[in-house]
């Protein structure tokens, strides 16, 4: 009877990014600055009747909501990254994350817009020295977030990466943030100067548009990942042609799709008359794309005289 180590053909389905402990990292700090200036700017706005400033306020508690959506997705994965109830792994749960982001990213989109319509209409006295003041404090803040946040997201991709779309989601509500800060520092600067009032609304509804644009932009590429529908048709192309080549092998079915940031999987099978070993169209899709799980199945067209197997 011969003893089989099968550790010698199986391997870990760990496919999360190399930087996601560090990213995790600077999101909880990303997270104590949101809320602490959260705080200010909600009672702030209130204080000085500033929509634009309150506006901000609240953008930035949902933000500190969303961002601990990342903080909760990143630990989860990290958790359970070995986990076999996960059969490729957790790095979609970071997907999932930075989808649910975006959603809250839309949401706060058309809160704005619907508070700065009534505010066209029921305008209130802006104080508005104290409010500039604050603004200003709150868009130094987001600068230095949005910066902590850039430094994991440019990281990945010197290192060869695709979108790490969680960090992607936290990234984009702190720049949101940001946004809101400088055209509630404008508005105000307006309001201040030349009597403006109706420009601290009406910033409101630019940096909704603006949001709700980018939660548009997440929720279609985060989606795209969650239904595996984001490797290029021309990848698919490439590995079929690779497989079938000028032979008189046949791609019955091709499945490619991603399991981790530059990580891709593949399930195909092939109809031949001259059918080789499953390994050996392993070898030639490889020598295409970088796969880090492949199953191959190999049939032979009826009345075909060899003995290949599917594999």
């Amino acid at each position: 009877m011969h003893t089989r180590d099968p550790s010698q053909w199986q391997h870990n389905h760990d496919y999360l990014a190399s930087g996601h402990e560090r990213n995790e990292r600077q999101t909880r700090f990303v997270i104590v600055l949101t809320a602490t200036m959260m705080v200010a700017e909600i009672a702030a706005g209130g204080a000085f009747n500033s929509m634009a400033l309150l506006a901000d306020g609240w953008h930035m508690a949902s933000h500190a909501s969303a961002l601990s959506i990342t903080a909760f997705a990143y630990w989860f994965a990290r958790r359970h990254r070995n986990d076999e109830r996960f059969s490729f792994g957790t790095w979609k749960v970071g997907v999932l994350g930075g989808f649910t982001s975006a959603v809250v990213l839309g949401v706060v989109a058309l809160l704005i817009v619907s508070e700065s319509i009534g505010r066209f209409f029921e305008p209130l006295s802006i104080s508005f020295d104290e409010a500039i003041v604050v603004a200003t404090i709150g868009l130094i803040v987001n600068l230095v977030s949005a910066l902590l946040l850039k430094d994991g997201h440019e990281h990945g991709h010197a290192a060869g990466h695709t979108h790490d779309h969680n960090l992607r989601a936290a990234y984009l509500h702190v720049l949101a943030d940001a946004l809101t800060s400088v055209t509630a520092i404008f508005a105000l600067i307006c309001g201040r100067f030349f009597g403006w009032t109706w420009m601290d609304p009406a910033m409101g509804l630019v940096g909704a548009l603006v949001i709700g644009r980018w939660a548009y932009g997440l929720l279609r590429d985060s989606s795209a990942v969650l239904l595996d529908g984001d490797v290029a048709p021309e990848t698919v192309d490439a590995l079929r042609h690779t497989l079938e080549g000028d032979t008189s092998d046949l791609v019955a079915d091709l499945h490619v799709w991603k399991v981790g940031p530059g990580k891709m999987a593949a399930l195909v099978s092939i109809v031949s008359d001259e059918p080789k070993a499953p390994e050996y169209y392993k070898v030639l899709m490889e020598s295409r794309v970088a796969l880090a799980h492949s199953t191959v199945e190999v049939n032979p067209c009826p009345g075909a005289d060899h003995g290949a197997r599917a594999s």
